[in-house]
């Protein structure tokens, strides 16, 4: 029997059974729960430019990105999430972590993807104004910071 068969609510949320605290801790980050309909798209502002989120479901998200020149995002990793990234425009620039564990930095423009897998550090940093889409699995918290231009670093502030 499963933990949820047992009552249990899904990761994140109350723990009716203590004892199964490792349980959960083992299942990762919980997945971020979809707002109404009427509340997309959303526009998050955040420190490089900001996101616009226009579809989230309880197995997907999909964003456009707009990073501002010469700014970029933290250098960071997910434990749940996995995104693919595909550039509108602009140029970007990509740091993701290879199989390998050194991180490679390729440059992306207009028409050109990339599929950050869950596990590998990644930064995008936007050589000029760059507008992404971005399609993940909906665990839009799952965010470890391991650098950040502006502070954040250990957090999941936006």
């Amino acid at each position: 029997m499963s933990a949820r068969d047992a009552g249990d609510p899904p990761p994140g949320g109350p723990r009716l059974n203590p004892s199964l605290d490792a349980v959960f801790e083992a299942l990762g980050p919980a997945a971020s729960p979809p707002p109404p309909a009427a509340e997309l798209p959303r526009r998050v502002e955040k420190p490089w430019g900001g996101e616009l989120i226009w579809a989230w479901t309880d197995r997907y998200v999909g964003k456009i990105l707009t990073i501002n020149a010469g700014k970029r995002l933290s250098l960071q990793y997910h434990e749940a999430k996995d995104e693919w990234i595909h550039v509108i425009d602009g140029r970007l620039r990509l740091a993701l972590e290879n199989d390998a564990g050194e991180i490679e930095i390729r440059e992306l423009g207009p028409g050109e993807s990339a599929h950050v897998q869950v596990g590998r550090r990644h930064r995008y940093e936007a050589i000029e104004t760059c507008r992404l889409i971005e399609v993940s699995t909906p665990e839009l918290e799952d965010v470890v910071r391991l650098e950040d231009d502006y502070g954040r670093e250990g957090t999941s502030a936006p």
